[in-house]
């Protein structure tokens, strides 16, 4: 390991690896902020799922200060973070067949739509289901996974697909499989995750994006302001007046 402690070892990893994807997947990105942009001047809604820790990612761009409003968090009970009893239910439900197809098909998600699947692994029946389902009734996917996963890991789909396997477009967030950056002589175990942080900016990037085309297409951006700025809730009132057809967190 290089020099200094374990916390700028880590700032330092999550760096790197930040700095990789803004290099290596910058086409993906700008692809899938104009794929968010087509939906939403195509009067489509956006839909974001991520299962357990995943999860965080998504919830990141739902209904948040700077962030577009369109933008709607699909959950499937249980596996919205880590807030069941006991924690490893939410792992046991991502490998459960059927269980996406059942969740989309009682959802407002239709034809036109977009949906971001976010899952580190890729590997498991929920994610690798939900982006077919999804793909099979019309909604555009954009899958944001670690490809190391599918060369490394073996698929738990009955298919022994992945879930990069089932997207109109992949973001890679290069994280190694175990997504765990730190090692210690002193520590059994690695230590220090960086998935949410890189997932996380991945993801801003995206709707970065996906906010700059709608603006050069003449199309102000659906954005929230912070309801802590004088202004911000009027300025959210309208627009969720506008597009409140599209707005499910609401309800």
């Amino acid at each position: 390991m290089s020099d200094g402690t374990s916390a700028d070892q880590f700032f330092d990893a999550a760096i790197g690896l930040l700095q990789r994807v803004r290099d290596e997947e910058s086409a993906a990105v700008a692809a899938a902020g104009t794929l968010l942009a087509d939906t939403v001047e195509a009067g489509g809604r956006l839909f974001a799922f991520g299962a357990g820790h995943s999860s965080l990612a998504a919830q990141d761009i739902v209904y948040r200060a700077g962030g577009l409003a369109l933008m709607n968090l699909l959950t499937v009970p249980g596996t919205v973070g880590v807030d069941v009893v006991p924690a490893t239910l939410g792992s046991a439900l991502e490998r459960v067949d059927g269980l996406a197809a059942a969740v989309l098909d009682t959802s407002p998600l239709r034809a036109g739509d977009a949906l971001v699947i976010i899952s580190l692994s890729g590997r498991n029946a929920l994610p690798v289901e939900m982006a077919m389902h999804a793909r099979a009734l019309g909604v555009r996917v954009i899958g944001v996974t670690s490809v190391a996963y599918a060369t490394e890991t073996s698929s738990r789909h009955s298919s022994g697909t992945y879930l990069k396997d089932h997207c109109d477009i992949v973001l890679d967030s290069k994280i190694a499989v175990g997504d765990a950056e730190l090692t210690l002589d002193t520590i059994p175990a690695p230590f220090a995750p960086a998935s949410t942080v890189v997932t996380s900016a991945l993801l801003q990037a995206v709707m970065a994006v996906t906010a700059e085309t709608l603006a050069a297409r003449g199309t102000e951006p659906p954005l929230l302001r912070s309801g802590n700025v004088d202004g911000g809730h009027e300025w959210n009132s309208r627009i969720m007046d506008e597009y409140g057809d599209r707005i499910f967190y609401r309800h």
